[in-house]
């Protein structure tokens, strides 16, 4: 029994509980790209642009908030980084990969699948891990500078961005508890956000995921 336990505890910790899926309804994508970066640096612009070169999307974000959805939970910012941190605490560091997975499935289900997939919003070594369990796995790490991430942040006008720069500053805190700095670090490719537009973020992200596509077909 002591083994057992200490067996789950490991898992616990690493965030690779269930990596077999058996009981997932889910066939291995051609290539998952995964974008990492610190809020505001320009990910979903990243992951938009794919969306229209045929990857499906799925934002980590919006599977935390349709958990949130589903327990009643008032989608804040302080409410929403609380409710991924107790996951995190309950589930492990790759909690968010699996309600990832869940949500994979369910295309799979509906028939709504495809072969490349853009995962928006990793942000800790194990949820790696656990999309690698997936298929290929690419991850782009989208940097901007404080100033620049706030004022994307801002214009953005979502009902979770930080009111004021104290907002700000405690969500790159809590960012940077659950490890994201090190999903940064192994990053395949970094792409810079401090002095392009739109139209050159959207091009340089899209010149890069075309490049990973040719080297694995």
């Amino acid at each position: 029994m002591a083994e057992k336990d200490t067996n789950e505890e490991k898992k616990k910790e690493t965030g690779t509980r269930n990596t077999e899926f058996p009981d997932k309804n889910i066939k291995k994508a051609k290539l998952i790209v995964c974008l990492t970066g610190m809020p505001g640096s320009g990910k979903s612009t990243v992951a938009e642009s794919l969306k229209k070169n045929g990857f499906a999307v799925i934002t980590m974000g919006d599977v935390v908030r349709d958990e949130a959805k589903r327990k009643n939970i008032e989608p804040t910012d302080t409410n929403l980084g609380n409710l991924m941190l107790k996951l995190r605490r309950e589930s492990g560091p790759g909690a968010i990969a699996h309600l990832i997975l869940d949500e994979i499935e369910r295309r799979e289900i509906r028939g709504d699948a495809a072969q490349n997939i853009v995962i928006d919003g990793i942000r800790s070594v194990p949820e790696v891990e656990l999309m690698r369990t997936m298929g290929q796995v690419k991850l782009l790490a989208i940097h901007a500078s404080a100033p620049t991430r706030f004022d994307h942040l801002k214009k953005r006008a979502r009902g979770d961005a930080p009111l004021n720069e104290s907002d700000f500053g405690m969500r790159d805190k809590r960012e940077l508890d659950v490890g994201i700095s090190e999903a940064i670090a192994m990053s395949d490719e970094m792409l810079s956000n401090n002095n392009l537009t739109i139209k050159e973020l959207k091009e340089s992200a899209v010149g890069i995921v075309q490049k990973w596509v040719g080297e694995i077909l």
